[in-house]
């Protein structure tokens, strides 16, 4: 696999405006194959009940595994749509930072897989596993 084609100062600035940017979202490594972020828990990013929202957890998981995915596109591609995703939620915070880890499971010519890890940065505890399928996008 090679090396990113963004690094993290342009992944950030692509956020700027769009959803991760209103949701806090600030990318913190990106490598062949991986991707980190992390967001500081608002009252915006909660549920009516208290706890953080699960859509909040998806929106990091999915960004971190779609920006992994745009910065390791092979060869002649030129951009890509998630197909596929799913979310087992372990756990859930009130406040803190949030953080995810990305990692690409399979790279092909017309998808990728990708696995992330969500966990509540202070205390280390799983917040949530994820998995996505991701299209890859070629001119027509």
């Amino acid at each position: 696999m090679t090396a990113p084609k963004f690094g993290i100062e342009e992944l950030n600035a692509r956020s700027e405006g769009k959803l991760p940017g209103h949701m806090g979202i600030h990318f913190t490594a990106i490598a062949a194959g991986e991707a980190s972020a992390e967001l500081t828990v608002a009252s915006h990013h909660l549920a009516p009940n208290g706890y953080l929202h699960a859509g909040t957890v998806v929106t990091l998981a999915d960004t971190a595994c779609g920006y992994g995915c745009i910065a390791t596109l092979p060869e002649g591609a030129v951009n890509f749509t998630t197909l596929e995703l799913k979310s087992n939620h372990l756990g859930t915070a009130r406040e803190g930072t949030i953080a995810v880890t990305a990692k690409v499971a399979h790279t092909g010519r017309t998808t990728q897989v990708w696995d992330a890890t969500v966990v509540h940065k202070d205390t280390g505890k799983t917040i949530a596993l994820f998995r996505c399928t991701q299209m890859i996008l070629y001119p027509k």
